[in-house]
Order: structure tokens, then sequence, then C-alpha cells
């Protein structure tokens, strides 16, 4: 098989495993502070707003991915294969080929900084790297073979990752809140919830505990706890309603 071929064809099959990336990061994490290499005082509350800050730009980086894009676009892939009726190349896209990753990026750089490990971060940010160029090329063979000449003029003035944000060129589709709602609940939930996992582990690791006033510090147990009560409201919401559904909107 030609490499053109195999890089396509491992791509796919990486996005539809793309949910148990954050398995091996959770493992990765626990090596790291169980060997003591975490060097930043997780409790800090400065630190603890960094991390948080950035992860939670991730989010809303996808949110504004999610929020101004309309149906058939580019920029949805699914378990069958690439879906796009039309090239997407306004609003975000029009800084960005991949805005989706780039907010995931953000969203797991929070939580691997929060481990407290400099090489951590930098390792963990490779293998993103890697992980995510392959499923980012099958898409982009998929969207070249589909619009041709226009997508390679929109490739050679869009960067795929680092956004240009100078070159932003609205696409006249109003912001839809509720289509984010549907959409970025999981992920709110999940930032939150791995934040405090990672504490609950470190508390644990140097402490030896398991009183709850010592295993979890006061903001991740009820922050969590509050994101669980966003996402099993939302859920709920989207499960047995239609008040999340939005003409002409969908998921990207």
């Amino acid at each position: 098989m030609a490499l053109i071929e195999e890089f396509d064809k491992s791509g796919n099959w990486l996005f539809r495993w793309r949910s148990f990336m954050p398995l091996v990061l959770y493992v990765l994490a626990g090596i790291v502070i169980f060997n003591g290499l975490d060097y930043i005082d997780h409790t800090d509350t400065t630190w603890i707003a960094i991390c948080l800050a950035i992860s939670l730009l991730g989010l809303v980086i996808r949110s504004i991915t999610i929020g101004y894009t309309p149906r058939g676009t580019s920029g949805r892939n699914t378990k069958e294969g690439q879906v796009a009726e039309v090239l997407n190349t306004t609003g975000i896209y029009s800084v960005c080929r991949h805005p989706l990753y780039l907010g995931n990026y953000f969203m797991w750089l929070g939580i691997i900084m929060y481990v407290g490990n400099f090489w951590f971060t930098i390792v963990c940010s490779l293998l993103f790297w890697l992980y995510y160029e392959r499923i980012m090329f099958a898409e982009e063979y998929f969207l070249r073979n589909k619009f041709g000449h226009k997508y390679l003029e929109w490739s050679k003035l869009t960067p795929a990752f680092w956004p240009k944000i100078l070159r932003w060129k609205s696409g006249g589709t109003n912001f839809s809140f509720r289509n984010v709602l549907k959409r970025e609940y999981s992920g709110f939930f999940a930032t939150f919830l791995s934040f405090a996992l990672l504490d609950i582990l470190k508390n644990y690791l140097i402490y030896g505990s398991t009183d709850m006033d010592v295993i979890i510090q006061p903001f991740w147990l009820w922050s969590t706890l509050g994101a669980l009560v966003v996402f099993l409201s939302l859920r709920t919401i989207k499960k047995t309603t239609k008040l999340l559904d939005v003409e002409g909107r969908e998921y990207v």
C-alpha cells in the first residue's frame, strides 16, 4: 500500500478510536505522579487558574467552531467516514483548517500542565500532534479529492493548526448557543472531571489518605459536581425534547 493510502487509512482508524487517547494520558500522568516527578504545587490557586483557563480556552475555540458551523459543511467526520456537502472556508475556518482539534489541544494542555512536569507536557504535546496529524491528513485527503482546486486555494492561505486571526472572514451565519449546548456538555464535564481525578491522585499519593477533606480540594469537588449537574440536565433535555435542535445546524 502506498504511503498516501496508508496515512489515509490509519487516520480514519485513529479517529474512530480517539476516545481512548485520554486513557493513555491518564496512565502516563499516573506514572509521573507516582514517581514523584510532579514539581509544581497542585494546590496553588494561581497554577489552578492558569491550567483551568487554558482548558476553558479550548472549550471556547470548540464552541465558536460549532456555534457558527451550518449543516452540510466540511468539518464533520463520522464513524462511517468523511462527510461534507460544501467546503467551509469562512468563520473560524477562514483562520484555521482544523479548529476543533486546536480546541482539543488546549483542553488537554491545561489538564496535562496540571500534572506539574515540564517534560511530561512536552511529550504529551508531541504525542497529540503525531496522533492528530494522521487524522488531519485523512480529512484533508478526502476534501482535496472532493473539492479539488477550491480546496487547494483555501489551504494555501489558511494554516492547518495555528490560526491567523487577522484573516477572519465572516460567513454570515448567526452564532447558535443552543447548538453549542447540544454538542459540548460532555466535553465541559470531562474537563472538570479530569482535573478532579488528577487532584485526587496527587492528594492520595502525597497524603496517603482517603479522607474526603484531604483527598480532593473543595474547588474541584464543587466545580465537578456543578459540571455534573449541567451534564445531566443538558443530556436529559437533548434526549427527551427538541429544545436544543436548531434548523440548519448539526454536529461538526
